[in-house]
């Protein structure tokens, strides 16, 4: 078997897209929106000199953000294509090189940290849904309360289950399904790149139940609960006044409507629980 095959289906999705990954979604001004919101967020919660652990970072977009404003960030990503972009960009900028590695694997790199009694770090962040290709979320969390201080923060971004413009979107498109399979339970089928994988929308309360104990949520954000989702592209991108109003009414109701973003930013905070070794 190759090493190709023995990666998760996720990972083969994304090392299928990852050359072209950048080109396609960097030219969506949705995404460019979204993408603001949270950065806004991250430089909020992270001060300069943090030391930071990313969960599925893919190309390093927003790794490479954060490094260029003073914060050391380590970068994790299932696909390999995924990582070997992300090492092209974030050359030079950060101290550790990116690590192919899933969010289901994060014992992994808590065992070597714990075995060189290594420094835990400051934050950790994961944006634009990679912990919705996870569907069980108790072995990572479990994992990165080993990774994080108490006190630290972790910031995840996931996908809203009750995004009213993706309904909005996907009805208008006479795609029934399409517009409610955020409030399926379970497994949800996806395809990216000519491969087939699973996805799970996670709702809030059980993200806060698998976080538990060792993390206490703190608040959540809406992104993207005016500024529509990625489903409406390439049409948004054309209506850019559109947008910028959009983008304002998000930074205004983001709080009060969280629930409501086509993502929503939870912000937890590593509680002083132990991690009991199994």
């Amino acid at each position: 078997m190759s090493a190709a095959e023995l990666l998760p289906p996720a990972a083969l999705a994304f090392d299928a897209v990852a050359t072209r990954f950048d080109a396609r979604f960097g030219a969506w001004e949705s995404v460019s929106a979204q993408r603001r919101a949270v950065r806004r967020e991250l430089l909020r919660a992270f001060p300069e000199g943090s030391r930071l652990l990313e969960l599925g970072g893919g190309t390093g977009l927003d790794a490479r953000f954060l490094a260029e404003r003073g914060r050391d960030v380590l970068l994790t990503d299932p696909s390999p294509a995924m990582v070997r972009a992300a090492d092209e960009r974030l050359r030079s900028f950060v101290a550790h090189a990116p690590r192919v590695l899933a969010a289901e694997q994060l014992d992994v790199l808590a065992d070597e940290c714990e075995s060189r009694d290594a420094s835990r770090f400051d934050g950790a962040f994961s944006n634009f849904a990679a912990l919705n290709c996870v569907t069980d979320l108790a072995p990572t969390t479990r994992a990165l309360a080993r990774l994080l201080r108490p006190g630290a923060t972790a910031m995840l971004v996931v996908f809203g289950t009750l995004s009213p413009g993706e309904v909005v979107v996907q009805l208008a498109r006479r795609d029934r399904a399409a517009a409610f399979r955020r409030r399926a339970r379970g497994d949800v089928p996806a395809r990216l790149g000519g491969q087939q994988f699973t996805v799970r929308y996670h709702r809030a309360t059980d993200l806060a139940r698998a976080m538990a104990p060792w993390f206490r949520l703190v608040r959540r954000r809406g992104i993207g609960v005016f500024v529509p989702p990625s489903a409406a592209e390439p049409w948004i991108s054309t209506h850019p006044r559109l947008l910028g109003m959009l983008e304002l009414l998000d930074r205004a109701t983001a709080l009060p409507l969280a629930p409501f973003g086509d993502h929503v930013l939870f912000q937890f905070e590593r509680t002083g629980a132990p991690v009991v070794r199994s």
